[in-house]
């Protein structure tokens, strides 16, 4: 059974677009990432599956059973983080988390001192207190205290200083080892190439590209570093120039043998050819996906 699966899966706001014909399937023990900048649907995406809001076409589903019809159920297997957490003011922290573990009918309390304690989160501090990252921690205990199937989190580490991101990051490797499925919305894209095995790449509601993470990097360009030249060699297929001190750098997406022909002779004193990174990728499937819009519209 697959923890996550869409088909066809539409939202409208009105006339505004929220998501498109969105196939999506995450199976269980996944750790999976959701790729997009602000205002790709991601959240529109989330909320349909929580059963938040209602879909204008198509259908989504949590262990095979729709969020909207079974969406209490459901919420006891899921722990989730929206990207901005908000709480009743005047209370502790021990009582936000105790608020959110009776909901669901459980006795927490061992759990979400060991996960405060690694956070570093004080209990007893009052929530309106707390600056943004601990705020974000309190949402992070109240979704993971309950050990659930099924972690949905939604820019989790938008506020954490890079120790407690880390400290997050190890928990959530963790729970995955123990058989749960993380699905991870972020813009931060050097967390989903460190930490998820698969990828879903989404621009204006639209999936780009879903594959394993180290195949979504075969995008058929290489980053070439040429030390000792100052300037790009008469090449096609050459995008994404960059200039430094001692050399040049480009994206090539072109055959090797042209590569190689149009570098000889150059007065190269150093070369590097690699895979080029995650964040690259990405805008190689916006830059390709624009073209092939602004081509349709022709």
């Amino acid at each position: 059974m697959n923890a996550i699966e869409t088909r066809k899966l539409t939202k409208y706001y009105g006339k505004a677009r929220g998501i498109l014909d969105m196939d999506l399937t995450v199976p269980q023990g996944d750790f999976f990432g959701f790729i997009g900048p602000n205002g790709a649907g991601k959240s529109t995406t989330i909320r349909i599956l929580l059963g938040l809001i209602s879909p204008t076409g198509g259908t989504a589903e949590i262990f095979g059973k729709s969020g909207k019809s079974c969406r209490t159920e459901l919420l006891h297997r899921i722990g989730y983080l929206p990207s901005e957490t908000m709480f009743y003011s005047g209370m502790r922290v021990r009582d936000v988390l105790k608020l959110s573990a009776g909901l669901r009918k459980k006795d927490c309390a061992a759990e979400a001192r060991l996960l405060c304690d690694r956070l570093g989160l004080d209990p007893s501090r009052k929530v309106q207190e707390l600056s943004l990252g601990n705020r974000k921690k309190v949402g992070i205990v109240c979704a993971m205290q309950h050990r659930p199937e099924l972690y949905i989190l939604d820019e989790p580490t938008s506020g954490l200083d890079p120790l407690v991101q880390r400290e997050f990051y190890r928990l959530l490797q963790e729970r995955s080892s123990e058989g749960a499925t993380v699905f991870l919305s972020s813009h931060v894209l050097s967390e989903i190439q460190r930490y998820c095995r698969h990828a879903a790449v989404i621009r204006e509601g639209r999936l780009l590209a879903y594959d394993r993470v180290e195949n979504l990097g075969h995008a058929g360009a290489k980053r070439v570093t040429l030390r000792g030249v100052t300037e790009a060699p008469a090449l096609e297929n050459i995008r994404d120039m960059r200039q430094s001190e001692d050399g040049i750098s480009f994206l090539y997406g072109g055959k090797p043998e042209a590569l190689l022909k149009g570098l000889s002779g150059l007065p190269i004193s150093d070369i590097t050819i690699s895979e080029p990174d995650l964040e690259e990728i990405f805008l190689h499937y916006y830059e390709k996906e624009g073209a092939e819009h602004d081509h349709s519209e022709a």
